[in-house]
């Protein structure tokens, strides 16, 4: 059973987490946790294993510039921050992996709930809760997406909604983070201050493009992503190259008192970050799903996972394959 926050047919965009509504029936869900919501203005809606060989570090000059000759750079804003960036060339890509960033959606802030499902939590309203999974599993919502400026209705399983990595693993690999222990990488990949909820299709057109090469369709949200990409990656010290810096000083002299963000999670993950995490047990076999030989378990497509309820599922679960798990991150049916 779903129990249902708002009203239907209403949309109302509230300051803060939602607060938490009583259902038709009478029951209450919890209050979402409180994690660190997006600063940036809400945009119109008019609009564990470190690898063996790591790749060799480029060696330009670190020496860090400008962000643009006779910029406003006034403290705290993500202009004076950019300044203060290094400059280098991509490192290689060799020997990048989803995996090296731990397994995906942990509990880093250990509040009982997966990452992905703490930022539908922090990005959506007019939330609808799974009863039975301690106020976390988000099985709908509203979306005020900021890449696009739409409104996008989220239903779990309709595959519209996507949580982007703001500064995408593959860049972060590229710009330092080959470097790190595993620890660190896994709190980079749940960062709230580096996630946000947003429309799956331009996600994906975004792919690992860093701001030189892709930027919201959503022009009014350009300062806020610049900032928020700055802003991340200074706090984990990554580099950036020079035509990333340049794209972001272009952006940003055009809103010189954009603020840098701070915030977010410990740049050490808590937990152990290659044990997925799960909001509720694993339920016994249910609908669509064909019990195999040695207890082995098989789906034959997302709807029958989430018919078990046993989505997320995770490689290494019993039923997991390819086929389940789109974009490859050993994640499916999320």
């Amino acid at each position: 059973m779903v129990v249902m926050l708002g009203v239907t047919g209403a949309v109302s965009f509230l300051a803060g987490n939602p607060r938490p509504s009583p259902s038709p029936s009478g029951t209450t869900v919890p209050a979402q946790p409180d994690l660190t919501r997006p600063t940036e203005p809400v945009p119109s809606l008019t609009g564990g294993t470190v690898p063996t060989a790591p790749p060799t570090q480029p060696t330009p000059s670190t020496e860090t510039r400008p962000a643009r000759r006779g910029a406003t750079t006034r403290p705290g804003t993500a202009l004076a921050v950019l300044a203060g960036l290094p400059v280098k060339g991509r490192a290689a890509r060799t020997g990048y992996d989803r995996d090296q960033f731990g397994q995906a959606w942990l509990d880093t802030n250990r509040n009982g709930c997966d990452t992905r499902n703490d930022i539908l939590a922090r990005d959506l309203t007019n939330l609808e809760i799974t009863p039975g999974t301690n106020g976390c599993r988000v099985e709908a919502g509203i979306l005020a997406d900021p890449y696009t400026g739409t409104l996008i209705h989220f239903v779990r399983g309709n595959d519209t909604v996507d949580i982007d990595h703001v500064v995408a693993l593959s860049n972060a690999w590229q710009t330092g983070a080959f470097a790190w222990d595993v620890r660190k990488r896994a709190a980079f990949a749940n960062d709230p201050l580096n996630l946000l909820a947003v429309d799956s299709s331009s996600n994906r057109q975004k792919g690992d493009a860093d701001t030189a090469t892709w930027l919201p369709p959503n022009k009014s949200y350009r300062c806020a992503y610049a900032a928020r990409q700055v802003s991340v990656k200074a706090k984990y010290r990554l580099w950036v190259t020079g035509p990333e810096r340049d794209a972001m000083a272009r952006i940003l002299t055009q809103c010189p008192d954009q603020p840098a963000l701070t915030g977010g999670a410990p740049t050490l993950a808590p937990v152990a970050v290659n044990q997925p995490h799960r909001s509720t047990p694993s339920p016994p076999p249910g609908a669509g799903q064909d019990s195999q030989p040695g207890g082995s378990e098989s789906y034959s497509n997302c709807d029958a996972v989430r018919a078990a309820g046993a989505d997320p599922i995770y490689a290494g679960d019993p039923g997991y394959a390819a086929r389940l798990d789109r974009d490859g991150d050993r994640t499916g049916c999320e």
